[in-house]
């Protein structure tokens, strides 16, 4: 199937590794250019050699104001376009209630919730029909995770974010679309998994709730999202698409 992705240009953030790498991989795998980005310029610029021509490296925190201006801007110098952007961003730390003190939050909020919020309304002025926003959200939008309060108290809020812009920019051609992960096997989740007394049983646990009784895996992820910010998409918006393997047990 040609998902259209040919010549287009788009911004992932949070692109040096895990789900964002993913992603891009898979965008310019199908023929996509793209603006990587990351906090430490050196991961950034292996990222994108890794990548290969038709993706390039901009050093840049989410939570900067000045983060959106400056992706549009380097989507248009070096590609000479700009169709979307796919917002990922580091999970915040992990914790409990007790755990949590008001800067984690703040410095939680400024990353995941308001620079999103930045980098969609950014988007959104520049971009024109057939132009798509993506967010990589959580599964805890539907049901909270033990242990990533900051996570669960952010991430459904930014989904209603999502769907409120979806409405608003649809007249315009524009769709919004997000992806919420579960157990995908990446560095943070192993992580997640190694705070436990025991990570093997713990992963073995969690594998058992997932009907197909694996995690899945980054590339798994990245083809879905390379499929939904492309035009093959064009009539799914204001999705939050589970990538799970079945493990949310809802609709």
């Amino acid at each position: 199937m040609d998902l259209g992705l040919k010549d287009r240009v788009y911004v992932v953030t949070g692109g040096t590794g895990g789900l964002g790498k993913a992603a891009a991989r898979e965008l310019v795998a199908d023929g996509a250019k793209v603006i990587v980005t990351g906090r430490d310029r050196e991961r950034a610029a292996e990222a994108a050699a890794e990548l290969g021509a038709n993706a390039v490296a901009v050093a840049v925190d989410n939570a900067d104001p000045q983060a959106p201006a400056r992706l549009i801007s380097a989507a248009r110098e070096h590609f000479g376009g700009f169709d979307g952007i796919l917002v990922s961003v580091g999970g915040p730390p992990p914790g409990y209630l007790a755990d949590i003190t008001d800067e984690q939050w703040r410095a939680g909020f400024e990353s995941v919730f308001l620079g999103a919020v930045r980098l969609a309304r950014a988007a959104a002025e520049e971009l024109t029909e057939g132009g798509v926003i993506g967010f990589v959200l959580s599964g805890s939008v539907h049901e909270p995770i033990p242990g990533l309060t900051v996570s669960n108290g952010l991430r459904p809020g930014l989904a209603g974010f999502a769907k409120s812009i979806a409405d608003e920019l649809g007249p315009r051609g524009i769709r919004v679309v997000g992806l919420l992960p579960a157990r995908i096997d990446t560095d943070r989740v192993r992580e997640l998994d190694a705070l436990s007394a025991d990570p093997v049983a713990t992963r073995a646990a969690n594998e058992a709730r997932i009907p197909l009784r694996r995690y899945g895996t980054p590339e798994e992820f990245g083809r879905a999202a390379a499929f939904l910010l492309s035009p093959a998409a064009s009539y799914l918006t204001g999705i939050m698409l589970p990538v799970d393997g079945g493990f949310r047990h809802g609709f």
